[in-house]
């Protein structure tokens, strides 16, 4: 069952991944990113290493508030 379960998961990744660089609106980029992030940090959960998955989970949840951040700080300008 596990199995399967990190299967699916790595074919959504690709595709994720894909959605994530073709979306125009930097909002909807950042959280697929973030969707993105999270699908990775379940495989690896499942691959046995729950360490791992945290670690990434914290440096993503980072990345995704500082991404957010500037959006909402640099929005309007061109």
């Amino acid at each position: 069952m596990s199995d399967i379960i990190v299967q699916l998961l790595l074919i959504l990744l690709p595709v994720t991944a894909a959605s994530s660089v073709m979306v125009k609106n930097l909002i909807n980029a950042v959280i697929i990113y973030g969707v993105l992030s999270l699908l990775t940090a379940v495989v690896i959960f499942q691959l046995q290493a729950p360490d791992v998955a945290f670690s990434l989970l914290l440096v993503n949840a980072v990345s995704v508030t500082i991404f957010l951040f500037a959006i909402y700080k640099t929005e309007g300008e061109e």
